[in-house]
């Protein structure tokens, strides 16, 4: 499909640059497939009242490290966005001004920790294999900064307060690069909600890569190459969520990174297996879903992979139209921003 028909004009003062406080006072949009009402403007502590007894939530429980890094090879500035882990030494990792670097430099980025180029990828990225004994987490601890997205990058500097604005409340496991974004609003308050609602809640873990915010460059979406990514989904909380479905509960996405995974994992047959390994699953109209019956996102830029992805869930013209009601509606846009119900 030409990516042209996932384009929209998005008003700039419409992007977030900070989320909202509490972070469950977000506004939240209802998209239906079905009746007479496919737009509902609600918020996001209303999902209780809006899900039912017997569904499941699915979350992300990756954690965001500092994988920005800003150092020099001799006299030559060079930014890494850490992007994917190879090993406990080694990350891929996306290189700004990388006409300056070439295989066997060493970058030093500042507080003691340095990292060696060692092979270039076709894409342009860089494996960068970091010097010393510590945990590659502690080098970035000290050297590195919140890997915010470039349309609020490019707008403000990273500052303490996004080391806890870009984390969810449910990150455990350190890996991803940018945040299952919508995970950002929920609180204690709202899970407490939800609980007493009976809605349920599992756990998954995609390390969300840098490659997220990388533009679709080919005009067709056949030709588009998505960059991997490592998920798990253990063999509990699989059963779990099969057993909520053969109850007549639905599974409810939260966030397009817990979707992909969810769909990386299910076989024709609708069955959610345990899955541990990297998927490149790209959703565009026409994927016939098998996982879940739902999806819990925030608004995404134009002619993107995920907004493709939220269009083959719900009809490219239907999430059109929805996008045209949140801009007239001033609804925040993007990682910081407010939040959307898909209900198919």
């Amino acid at each position: 499909m030409n990516i042209d028909l996932f384009d929209f004009a998005l008003p700039p003062e419409r992007i977030a640059l900070r989320p909202a406080r509490p972070r469950d006072a977000a506004r939240m949009l209802v998209v239906r497939g079905t009746g007479t009402r496919p737009f509902e403007d609600r918020g996001v502590g209303d999902l209780p009242q809006l899900l039912r007894a017997g569904d499941v939530l699915v979350f992300n429980d990756t954690r965001v490290i500092p994988a920005q890094l800003e150092g020099r090879r001799g006299e030559a500035k060079i930014g890494a966005t850490l992007h994917k882990r190879i090993d406990l030494r080694r990350w891929q990792a996306f290189i700004r001004n990388a006409k300056r670097l070439k295989e066997g430099d060493l970058i030093t980025f500042g507080g003691g920790v340095s990292a060696q180029a060692e092979t270039r990828h076709e894409d342009g990225s860089f494996t960068l294999c970091f010097g010393g004994d510590e945990p590659v987490e502690l080098l970035l601890e000290r050297a590195g900064t919140m890997p915010l997205p470039p349309y609020i990058a490019g707008k403000r500097g990273t500052d303490a307060q996004d080391r806890e604005d870009y984390q969810t409340m449910f990150a455990r496991e350190d890996g991803a690069v940018a945040a299952p974004t919508a995970s950002l609003h929920f609180t204690d308050a709202l899970v407490a909600a939800l609980d007493e609602a009976g809605i349920g809640r599992e756990m998954l873990t995609l390390h969300v890569g840098a490659g997220t915010f990388l533009p679709v460059k080919a005009q067709d979406t056949a030709d588009h190459k998505m960059h991997s990514e490592w998920g798990r989904i253990e063999p509990a909380v699989a059963d779990r969520l099969n057993a909520a479905r053969a109850a007549g509960g639905r599974i409810i996405a939260v966030g397009t990174t817990s979707l992909r995974l969810l769909e990386s994992a299910t076989g024709e047959d609708g069955v959610i297996a345990p899955f541990a390994g990297d998927t490149d699953i790209f959703i565009t109209p026409g994927y016939a879903f098998r996982a879940v019956d739902g999806l819990m996102t925030n608004f995404h830029l134009p002619k993107s992979t995920l907004f493709m992805l939220v269009s083959a869930m719900m009809g490219r013209e239907r999430m059109q139209d929805a996008y045209a009601h949140a801009i007239a509606a001033e609804y925040r846009f993007y990682s910081y921003g407010d939040s959307s119900l898909l209900l198919p």
